[in-house]
């Protein structure tokens, strides 16, 4: 079965891209920053109206006009004035002078391309309490790209936090962009486990609000997860996605998702693609002949005649393999067979004395002819007998379910379904949400 390969081609960039969009935007030009007013005006007010003027000690002012100066004067070797800016810190004691400070450190950082003098002049700013709020969403943000450049993982996402609380955007990208900027944070560092869980939560987040959540997100959160093998926030994920863009290509990666991610063998397989078809997104040759080897044409014949006309039908397989018309020779040669049959499988099944495996074996042929009633009725007492395959039973039950429509008796059914079944009971699940909703943009398989 194919590989999540188009998710992962959707998403393989995204992450680049999107980095790169917000260095762009990060504001590396030198900062004017407001403030500071010289020492002529410090420790005065304003005689009209009364205001303080912005604090500065004589001992601040000495150091600082110099140093600004000569920071501003064109070919000034900026490494030789280090001792000078390292001598100012410790006398930027008031809070105005902090703010003066950290927009000379960072600017004098900004020429030096010195990342990690540029943050400690962003965190002096911002430290000061003297920014306004619009300056201070913005310069959170640029202190998130710098601790996040430095590989300051922890701290960076403190910076990037109060920018998303702040509401801060740009004309190039928005809040909502910060938070999917928020889960790459962790995954930058390896932290996969706590990004999924972050972007889990700004999805819920958003849909709580009645927003519209960015297919994008889902892409980047099944990619990651998928990935790392982290289950089950995975199909977490892609049930999400599946209810919000229930396209049949989405349909058909999810299910070769779950495919790829579990050991399943031929029963669990036959089940998986009987949702493949009933989701009408059965279509690679592969996959028909595992269809076709999974359902066995000497125990559900009339399935697999069904599945051969039905790939036939749709090119997807050629009548030169001699897999397939063997196949089809033996449900042909067995279907009358197997229906004079039925009869009596129906009789001892529905005898008191019946044994589990009779029972079970009845729900399996009815469900395979689409006589999905009476299949509900022998899982259902499958159910209650010692030595039944509970998950297999009750995956059958949901599947015989949507078949008669009870599309909400099938999602209770499958919420039961644990262990290595889970998976793709979730999905059936998502599938008879969907069907009862009426928001499938499938149309269903034939009988």
């Amino acid at each position: 079965m194919n590989k999540l390969s188009s998710t992962h081609r959707r998403t393989a960039g995204f992450a680049r891209h999107f980095a790169l969009a917000l260095a762009l935007a990060s504001g590396t030009a030198i900062l004017a920053v407001p403030g500071f007013t010289g020492a002529a005006h410090a420790q005065k007010k304003d005689k009209k109206k009364e205001e303080p003027k912005a604090q500065y000690s004589k001992e601040f002012v000495a150091a600082y006009q110099p140093l600004n100066t000569a920071l501003a004067t064109e070919g000034t070797d900026v490494n030789a004035l280090r001792p000078q800016i390292d001598a100012l810190l410790p006398l930027a004691v008031a809070p105005d002078e902090q703010l003066a400070t950290g927009g000379l450190v960072y600017n004098a950082g900004n020429k030096l391309s010195d990342r990690a003098l540029q943050l400690k002049g962003m965190e002096m700013m911002l430290g000061s309490g003297k920014l306004t709020p619009a300056d201070s969403a913005r310069y959170n943000f640029v202190a998130y790209q710098l601790a996040n450049a430095l590989q300051q993982y922890p701290k960076s996402r403190g910076y990037l936090q109060k920018a998303i609380d702040a509401g801060f955007a740009t004309e190039t990208f928005t809040t909502a962009d910060l938070e999917i900027t928020m889960a790459e944070s962790y995954f930058s560092a390896s932290e996969f486990a706590p990004g999924l869980d972050y972007l889990d939560k700004a999805i819920k987040a958003r849909k709580a609000a009645g927003q519209t959540v960015d297919a994008q997100w889902y892409r980047r959160g099944i990619t990651v997860a998928y990935n790392n093998q982290i289950t089950p926030q995975v199909y977490d994920f892609v049930i999400a996605w599946l209810a919000d863009y229930p396209s049949s290509e989405n349909w058909r990666d999810a299910i070769n998702l779950t495919r790829n991610l579990n050991d399943y063998e031929g029963p669990e397989v036959l089940d998986l693609l009987r949702l493949s078809r009933k989701a009408g997104v059965l279509a690679d040759k592969q996959d028909y002949l595992y269809y076709i080897e999974a359902a066995d044409a000497r125990r559900l014949p009339k399935e697999v005649k069904d599945v051969i006309d039905e790939a036939y039908a749709k090119n997807a397989v050629s009548k030169d393999d001699i897999f397939v018309t063997d196949s089809l020779a033996t449900a042909t040669g067995r279907i009358k067979t197997d229906q004079a049959e039925l009869p009596a499988l129906e009789r001892d099944a529905n005898a008191a004395a019946a044994g589990v495996r009779t029972v079970f074996a009845a729900g399996d042929a009815f469900l395979s002819y689409g006589q999905y009633a009476k299949a509900v009725g022998f899982y259902e007492k499958s159910l209650a007998m010692a030595g039944v395959d509970r998950n297999t039973a009750l995956t059958r039950l949901g599947i015989a379910q949507v078949g008669v429509g009870d599309y909400a008796a099938a999602q209770t059914t499958f919420a039961k379904v644990d262990g290595t079944r889970a998976p793709l009971a979730r999905l059936w699940m998502a599938y008879a949400a969907q069907s009862a909703s009426g928001t499938t943009t499938m149309a269903p398989a034939a009988d």
